[in-house]
């Protein structure tokens, strides 16, 4: 069996970049002195990662570009939704974690959707980085990249922001809950 080409149609690649553009327009804050035409010209030149950045979009993450490396010659997109992903929630953190609930499995873990999708999870100084951008997660919160020396003991972290403030927590990497998704982040 051959897997899915990770391709959008003509009129769907014209739409997501029609979407993209709009917001990108918007928020002019998250990525001041990038150019949407240069943007835009590597999207195209890139299917893949136009079907990754639909698959954010799709599952409510509303990417927005949020920086420009130079060293690379990429363009950062990080999910810009105000709060967690809708598309996302009620997943664990990982494999290992699905595998080791005895009952009440969610449908899936972040790590492998996250795969599944082409996009990379925030790490927290991207989830810090993205909060100088707008208010995230003021009702929700997001699983983050999380260190192996807390994910061998069993843990995995989050973060939100509740008084004006961004914390990061933990919990066990098991846990799964109704305003918990991931963030994500896709270079091109």
């Amino acid at each position: 069996m051959s897997k899915p080409k990770k391709e959008l149609s003509i009129t769907q690649r014209e739409a997501l970049l029609n979407l993209l553009s709009v917001r990108f327009e918007k928020n002019k804050n998250r990525h001041q002195g990038i150019d949407w035409a240069k943007v835009q010209a590597k999207l195209e030149s890139r299917p893949e990662k136009l079907w990754s950045l639909d698959e954010m979009e799709s599952t409510g993450g509303e990417p927005d570009v949020v920086a420009y490396d130079p060293q690379t010659d990429e363009y950062i997109f990080y999910d810009c939704a105000a709060e967690t992903p809708k598309g996302r929630r009620s997943l664990c953190y990982d494999y290992e974690a699905l595998e080791s609930r005895k009952e009440h499995k969610p449908e899936n873990n972040v790590v492998d959707m996250a795969a599944a999708m082409g996009i990379e999870l925030l790490t927290e100084a991207q989830y810090r980085e993205l909060q100088q951008l707008g208010n995230f997660d003021l009702k929700t919160s997001s699983w983050l990249q999380t260190p192996a020396s807390i994910r061998t003991l069993g843990g995995a972290i989050f973060g939100d922001r509740r008084y004006d403030t961004v914390f990061i927590y933990h919990n066990g990497a098991q846990s799964y809950y109704a305003a918990r998704a991931f963030r994500g982040s896709l270079r091109v």
